[in-house]
């Protein structure tokens, strides 16, 4: 056990977790506090984010940030150094979805869901990118993708094209920064009970994903943890860098 906690533990590290607010990433968030380290969860409703913290318990603190400003994500990186000294992780798992047809997208939807998902990702990159290769210092990001980022899905049009985005751009940043201690990698979760999939899942949908699902259930949470730990840790995931780690059930490997 030793030896596992060594290769794992994240003690006397800061992670910033934007959209730890919501279920997947409280729950990523928590286990990122149980390895050691100081978490940040970053959202803009107090109330929620403190209904959170006191599930997770640890040394979990909350922000509030637009993420859809620059300057509130440059300020959010500004408090975060303030209060604790620094950042080590990023987690960038905001998101929004929509179920509208493709012939029905508004440009104002599209691009709203554009702005969430991949722009605000791009920004909290570039903002953090920019400390850790201003102060030569270690940083892992992870993006949370979509498995419609690889395969593209009914019912979420703009979702998907706005998660393949992000899952090119984690690779470009990679790329980008492999050689300056900066790492770049996507969390890519199958179908979890989160937030965004309840406007899509109806009883046709449930019993569709099941039939291409080879474990026949929904993912639960607490079964991203691993995939996080590994990816954040600089013992265990060090080698890391560009990867696209799936998380899904068996999802993306069914065919018929």
């Amino acid at each position: 056990m030793h030896y596992l906690e060594q290769l794992f533990t994240l003690e006397g590290k800061v992670a910033v977790v934007i959209g730890g607010t919501g279920e997947l990433c409280s729950h990523m968030a928590g286990g990122l506090a149980r390895a050691g380290a100081t978490v940040v969860l970053v959202g803009r409703n107090a109330e929620k984010a403190e209904q959170r913290i006191e599930q997770i318990g640890g040394d979990v603190h909350f922000v509030a940030a637009d993420i859809s400003e620059r300057d509130s994500v440059q300020g959010l990186l500004d408090e975060v150094l303030e209060r604790f000294g620094k950042a080590d992780v990023l987690v960038n798992g905001a998101g929004i979805n929509s179920p509208t047809p493709i012939l029905d997208i508004t440009t104002e939807e599209f691009d709203s869901i554009i702005n969430v998902n991949l722009t605000a990702t791009l920004t909290a990159c570039q903002v953090f990118g920019k400390y850790w290769l201003e102060n030569d210092a270690d940083g892992s990001i992870i993006n949370l993708g979509s498995i419609s980022g690889l395969n593209p899905l009914s019912r979420v049009f703009s979702y998907s094209a706005s998660k393949a985005a992000v899952h090119n751009l984690s690779k470009n940043l990679a790329r980008e920064w492999a050689n300056q201690k900066i790492r770049v990698n996507t969390l890519v979760p199958g179908f979890f009970p989160a937030e965004q999939n309840k406007k899509v899942l109806d009883e046709s949908r449930v019993a569709s994903i099941m039939n291409h699902t080879p474990m026949e259930r929904f993912g639960s949470p607490d079964e991203l943890v691993g995939a996080t730990l590994l990816l954040a840790s600089n013992t265990a995931g060090g080698f890391i860098t560009g990867h696209e780690l799936v998380v899904d059930g068996g999802f993306n490997s069914m065919s018929i």
